[in-house]
């Protein structure tokens, strides 16, 4: 059997070559005591107290930093890239040939599904020709597989069979439950995840009876949240002074009409919803059924999962073009955020994704679809309630942390789905002066005062800063990076 100390003595070792042959910078990992360049030391943990370490990882951030100019990018990036892997891999251990990864989020000791999913997509790519490497993110979806079949209403997962501090929950909390917030995105990042390890390694090995029972129970999820036939089987309510960590009603959300979307009664910021029908993660589960039903096509021959997961996807996005799209008073037809099928629709947007903005990011949704640019506009105004502009920069924010705080994550969104140069340079810069010179992103930090921020320690947008740098420098567009 192979242990995780194995692997971390493999990737220790290999590093140390490579060091020794001038690939990689002392610095790499000489971390704390070394410099990531002349002006800036290091934020990352001495090489014995990281988590894992990745040779392919180590050689991406050597060979990125060399065309980097501006030192302090360079040294966010060298932080913050591989912040999942130094820091979150709380465990990874080979059950016989199959891996085992828990990721936790950073500051929060939970494997949320959504974020550990995004935490580890940076290195997809990396993993074609780093056997750990691959070992350890079908390690984290083979956990997120055993996740949704203890219960696919849960959003976050705990290490152990006991209760979590929100045991006292009003819903049907059960054992490894951290918290069971319905989020539709919390079942779309597992299958993101998996279908794209999947296209990137041709391995087929996640893809066993297990992944198909979880498969087969995110559909009838989907399905019973559609409330073709009442309210469905999931309430939640939560004694609480914050308004949107509990839901009205007797813990069944506000009424929604059975126009074929799916009720996400929380939003991917653990928010409840207002109107149950969150469109941005609606569109997510589009995609994913379509993954899903690909796979089942190409790889399990489930053929009866395939047409249901493909029939259910044709179903919602007919019901997202006809609900979903409203016509604005000044920016036209928009993707309204949420809406109920009554009639009912709010416009604004949140950071977290899925978000409005980031839909080509999550999506094969074009960035020059027309309803999309016009929603894109309205977002990244002052007509979204829940943006802010302020002296130390703007962005899209929410109510999860409240006015005028932005979230970083939303800059790198609008960056990431952007095809401006202009507007590139100004994310970039953005998110470089506005770290509270830490060297790593935040969850949020004031519009006006960046020393009054949330969050240490945030491995997903860490990761996700990482993931847009190592795209820019992948496109030739180092000189984006170099000229802010």
């Amino acid at each position: 059997m192979t242990t995780r100390r194995d692997f971390l003595k493999k990737g220790g070792l290999a590093l140390a070559a490579l060091a020794a042959s001038g690939s990689i910078p002392v610095s790499a990992f000489a971390a704390g005591n070394g410099k990531g360049t002349a002006d800036y030391v290091s934020k990352r943990p001495e090489l014995a107290n990281r988590k894992f370490t990745s040779k392919s990882v180590e050689e991406t951030i050597a060979r990125v930093k060399k065309q980097i100019k501006d030192p302090k990018l360079a040294w966010m990036f060298e932080n913050c890239f591989p912040n999942t892997l130094d820091t979150t891999i709380e465990s990874f251990k080979m059950n016989g040939e199959r891996p085992d990864t828990f990721v936790i989020t950073g500051d929060i000791h939970a494997m949320w599904l959504r974020d550990s999913g995004a935490q580890v997509w940076p290195y997809l790519p990396l993993c074609k020709n780093d056997e750990p490497l691959r070992l350890l993110i079908a390690g984290v979806i083979n956990r997120q597989t055993w996740c949704i079949l203890q219960d696919p209403y849960a959003n976050a997962f705990g290490q152990t069979e006991k209760s979590s501090s929100w045991e006292s929950d009003m819903t049907e909390m059960k054992p490894y439950v951290y918290e069971r917030k319905w989020e539709i995105d919390s079942l779309c990042y597992p299958v993101r995840l998996a279908y794209n390890y999947w296209r990137t390694t041709g391995d087929t090995s996640v893809f066993d009876k297990n992944w198909t029972n979880a498969m087969e129970s995110v559909y009838k999820t989907f399905r019973d949240q559609q409330r073709k036939d009442g309210r469905g089987s999931y309430n939640f309510q939560r004694k609480t002074e914050r308004q949107l960590d509990t839901l009205s009603n007797g813990g069944w959300g506000n009424p929604v009409s059975p126009v074929g979307l799916i009720v996400s009664s929380f939003r991917p910021s653990d928010d409840a919803t207002t109107f149950g029908f969150l469109i941005p993660s609606n569109v997510f589960a589009v995609a994913s059924l379509r993954q899903i039903a690909e796979i089942c096509t190409e790889v399990t021959g489930n053929t009866q999962l395939a047409a249901d997961c493909k029939a259910l996807a044709d179903e919602v996005q007919t019901a997202i073009n006809k609900y979903g799209i409203v016509r604005h008073p000044k920016y036209g037809k928009v993707y309204a955020f949420e809406v109920d099928g009554y009639g009912n629709a709010y416009f604004m947007d949140d950071a977290n994704i899925p978000s409005l903005l980031a839909m080509p990011y999550l999506t094969n949704m074009s960035v020059n679809d027309p309803v999309y640019r016009n929603t894109r506009k309205l977002v990244w105004s002052l007509d979204n309630p829940y943006f802010f502009k302020g002296s130390k920069g703007e962005g899209i924010g929410g109510p999860h942390q409240g006015y005028d705080m932005i979230w970083p994550m939303s800059i790198i969104m609008k960056a990431e789905t952007s095809t401006d140069n202009n507007e590139i340079r100004n994310c970039l810069r953005m998110l470089r002066d506005t770290d509270d010179n830490t060297g790593f992103m935040h969850e949020t930090f004031n519009k006006d005062n960046t020393h009054n921020f949330t969050r240490h320690w945030f491995a997903w947008a860490n990761t996700l800063f990482g993931e847009l740098i190592l795209r820019l420098v992948n496109e030739n567009k180092s000189s984006l990076l170099n000229n802010l």
